[in-house]
């Protein structure tokens, strides 16, 4: 399964619970979530998406341990299962 199969099972699945899952896009900032989801009612969630069995990069660590310092959420979703379980964990 692609990276790409896993982004769109996530928009649908936040479309689906009334949300937003945005593109980040952080101009002059590397290494940013690919989305930010937002839902009805809760707090803004990061999410970096990858394919099976793909690791983060350095950079891209340093950037969830920062968001997680500022008190955000920061989910690596590497499956559709896990987008699943994601929708599960957010809107439990």
């Amino acid at each position: 399964m692609r990276e790409r199969e896993i982004e769109i099972r996530l928009k649908e699945e936040v479309k689906r619970a009334g949300g937003l899952a945005l593109k980040f896009i952080s101009p002059g900032t590397a290494g940013v979530p690919d989305r930010i989801v937002l839902l009805p009612g809760k707090e803004v969630i990061f999410v970096e998406l990858k394919a099976p069995e793909e690791r983060l990069r350095p950079l891209q660590l340093k950037r969830k341990e920062q968001l997680r310092k500022l008190g955000f959420r920061v989910y690596v979703i590497d499956s559709v299962q896990a987008v699943s379980a994601f929708m599960r964990e957010v809107m439990g």
